[in-house]
């Protein structure tokens, strides 16, 4: 199931891209990732209550808080810099470079996780970076 849903995660995001091109013309761009922060919010909290999650709200535990700020954070500025992007450069060659998170965050998964990093892995990345430049190029 979770490869259900990580391949609809990449079909939105690809949507994402394109309709925020399009939408972000003659748009500053920390206005258009406001605008989509606000519709992302609302969507979240609706799933959670649609769900009838929000009692949950009361058993994250401290370190769960911090960690989903920060990642919040992290969201926040990536979004803010991806949108900027996007404004002035073409989505052909931004999408890609926004791509290269799949291999920092490989990394990271090794360094902070202690996931495994096997020769599989490290091929993988070795392709998405040539990928990437080729098509940055």
């Amino acid at each position: 199931m979770w490869f259900l849903f990580a391949l609809g995660s990449a079909v939105f995001a690809a949507l994402t891209s394109i309709l925020a091109k399009i939408g972000i013309e003659g748009v500053n761009s920390n206005l258009a990732t406001a605008i989509r922060t606000v519709v992302v919010v609302v969507m979240a909290w609706g799933m959670v209550f649609l769900t009838n999650a929000q009692g949950g709200i009361k058993s994250i535990s401290q370190k769960s808080w911090i960690f989903l700020i920060l990642s919040g954070l992290a969201t926040g500025a990536s979004w803010l810099c991806y949108y900027k992007a996007l404004q002035i450069g073409e989505a052909s060659k931004v999408v890609p470079i926004d791509k290269l998170s799949v291999i920092i965050t490989l990394v990271l998964a090794f360094v902070f996780l202690h996931e495994e990093f096997s020769t599989k892995s490290l091929i993988g990345c070795i392709l998405i970076g040539a990928g990437t430049l080729v098509m940055v190029l």
